[in-house]
Order: structure tokens, then C-alpha cells, then sequence
């Protein structure tokens, strides 16, 4: 595949682009993990993003991609509960749809167990699951929401 470099717009490795152009504008840990997560192709596990292959090869993106979400997710796994929970409500009020729905549809289809790399140990799995589940939970039953600002948490002052 021929690669396509404007002169000046890329950064000099696929990681450093793919940081500055598109994960410094997701403004959660979390929602980093969701976008990585989607551009692995569920069948080989392979990470693809054409706009990055079309600038850096199929290779070079690929493995950008794949250290980035090893990278999101240990960043993840390091936030003490309390900054866990902050990213998750941040990540949950940014969404479209109404928090309450989303956190009921991914305890019930445990969808979130696609975010993890492939890479991660059995103990980091386990670590995520865990902390994502009672944060979940205890989200999910704890707030309470305002209809007409949608995907927003209520002020409680």
C-alpha cells in the first residue's frame, strides 16, 4: 500500500500521530480504551486504522495502536478507585445516551471485556474486571440524573 505523507502535518513515528491527532482529543482513559478497542479486529486480533497505515504502513500503525492500548490500559489499572470512578462518570456523561442505560447494558452483556489488550495478564484482567463491575454497580444505583441534561451527572450542592 502506498503511503501518503503530507509534508508537515505527520509527526515522525505513527505513535506520536496517532497521540497527537487523535487520542490527545478523547479526554478519558477510558474512552481511549473504548476507541483502541474498536480498531482491533475481533476475528485475528490484528489492530487497523487506514488513515494511520495509509501514512505509516500496515506494521508501523499496528503496533502504534497496540502499544497505545497496552499503554491506556496499565494507565487505567494505576488510578487509585476514586480516579477510576471520576473517568468513568466523565467518559459516561460524554456519551449520547443516558448513563443509567449504558452502565445496565454493559454489566448485563459484559461488553467492557473486549477493552482489555490481548497482552494483559490473568491479575490485570481480573483487577480491571473487577474495579469496572463495582464501579458499575454502585454508579449505576448511586446517582441521580437530571432528564434535560442528558448524560450528565446531577449537582448535588
Amino acid at each position: 500500500m502506498p503511503r501518503f505523507k503530507p509534508k508537515g502535518m505527520l509527526e515522525h513515528s505513527a505513535i506520536q500521530d496517532l497521540w497527537k491527532h487523535t487520542l490527545s482529543h478523547i479526554p478519558t482513559i477510558l474512552g481511549r480504551l473504548v476507541y483502541l478497542a474498536s480498531l482491533r479486529d475481533p476475528n485475528s486480533g490484528n489492530y487497523r486504522h487506514h488513515g494511520l497505515s495509509a501514512a505509516f504502513g500496515r506494521d508501523e500503525s499496528g503496533k502504534a495502536l497496540r502499544e497505545s492500548h497496552e499503554q491506556a490500559f496499565a494507565e487505567w489499572l494505576t488510578l487509585p478507585l476514586a480516579g477510576k470512578h471520576q473517568d468513568l462518570m466523565e467518559y459516561l456523561g460524554g456519551l449520547e445516551d443516558l448513563p443509567e442505560p449504558v452502565m445496565d447494558h454493559w454489566l448485563r452483556s459484559k461488553v467492557y471485556r473486549a477493552l482489555v489488550p490481548s497482552s494483559a495478564r490473568e491479575a490485570e484482567q481480573r483487577l480491571f474486571f473487577e474495579d469496572l463491575e463495582a464501579l458499575l454497580k454502585t454508579s449505576r444505583n448511586g446517582l441521580d440524573f437530571k432528564p434535560e441534561a442528558k448524560g450528565k451527572p446531577a449537582d448535588k450542592s
